[in-house]
């Protein structure tokens, strides 16, 4: 039977809910490499409630590195808004002090791997992702216009830089597509521990909602779709009518019935919390937020002659080969093979590359 924690906690007193977690999922991280995975969908301050808050990721930071660890690296990719501005977003948020030295900025590197082709046939996560020995999802308590909310599972889609997630968006064309495709990002890697920052919640037109709760919790699991489950419980939707979690189900991923998780600690449903809704309408139906996800799908990159040196490592680093070295002596795209991942913009040592 799956596990979940519902732990009372504030930011000043997280460090002792974290210590409770790894009481009760062990971690045996000597001598391995682990990624531990906050929420950072843009850039923003952390009293905005938009990602994961810093107090949360310095408490497990800290209580990674006395697990003996070979390597700690913290790092994520940010949303739709805020593609190639990995350290920016680390940055404003206060999530790059919390990580205390660890952070990398994991879109600068991915591999190909083999996806659903009823989307597309192949993705490129952060190699620092899949190279992992175990990874540490921070998600944040929140909801979402399109999966009504955002936590364990969601917090996954995360692992592709760039503009992929948007691609992968509009591949699926709906939100009941958008569910199953959340669930095929995030078997790719499933991460070992998740550990969500309920302290202050979201509600509301989620991911990035003005609408925040106190909540006071902290929740943790090694089973995502259990302790996502329970996130929907607290909300007040019951986790059958998400269709991402009847998925995860059908797949051996988890269970939601919550008369077959074990909870430790009082589960209770928020009072009046707002929810979106279900259809996905408040994304689909946001002209502006479909305009954004389109022109990000047609961005390629391109090299400026007057700053990049033909060091070649662009092309070298690319995952899908679509870089090559041009007539100009400046690297330039195959429109076709390019999957907008934009690591060539990461890696690019002049910051020559641009996308248009």
């Amino acid at each position: 039977m799956c596990k979940v924690l519902i732990e009372p906690a504030d930011y000043e007193t997280v460090k002792n809910a974290v210590e409770r977690v790894f009481e009760l999922f062990p971690i045996k991280a000597a001598g391995k490499k682990v990624l531990i995975k906050p929420n950072v969908l843009r850039a923003s301050q952390a009293e905005e409630g938009i990602v994961t808050n810093p107090a949360v990721l310095r408490a497990v930071v800290k209580k990674v590195e006395d697990l003996g660890p070979s390597e700690i690296v913290v790092g994520d990719n940010p949303g739709l808004f805020d593609y190639g501005a990995n350290e920016e977003s680390f940055r404003r948020t206060g999530l790059m002090d919390a990580a205390m030295g660890y952070y990398r900025n994991i879109g600068e590197e991915s591999v190909t791997m083999e996806f659903n082709p009823d989307y597309m046939p192949s993705v490129s996560p952060s190699r620092a992702v899949m190279e992992a020995d175990i990874i540490i999802s921070l998600p944040k308590f929140k909801t979402h216009g399109l999966t009504v909310m955002t936590g364990a599972i969601k917090n996954s889609y995360g692992i592709l830089p760039g503009a992929q997630k948007a691609r992968l968006h509009q591949a699926a064309g709906s939100p009941e597509r958008f569910h199953d495709l959340i669930v095929e990002v995030f078997r790719l890697r499933v991460p070992d521990l998740f550990i969500v920052d309920a302290v202050v919640g979201m509600e509301g037109n989620g991911p990035a909602s003005p609408e925040l709760r106190q909540i006071g919790r902290i929740l943790a699991s090694d089973n995502a779709v259990a302790l996502d489950a329970v996130i929907a419980k607290m909300m007040g939707c019951e986790p059958e009518l998400l269709k991402f979690l009847r998925r995860a189900k059908e797949l051996g991923l988890g269970e939601y019935d919550i008369r077959k998780i074990e909870i430790i600690g009082e589960l209770k449903q928020i009072p009046g919390f707002k929810l979106p809704p279900l259809g996905g309408e408040a994304i689909t139906s946001n002209e502006t937020i479909q305009t954004l996800m389109t022109s990000r799908t047609v961005l390629r990159p391109k090299a400026d002659t007057a700053t990049c040196t033909q060091c070649g490592t662009c092309i070298d680093h690319c995952a899908m080969s679509a870089l090559s070295m041009g007539p100009e002596g400046v690297p330039v795209v195959d429109a076709d093979t390019c999957i907008t991942c934009f690591c060539c913009q990461e890696m690019c040592p002049e910051k020559a590359i641009a996308l248009s």
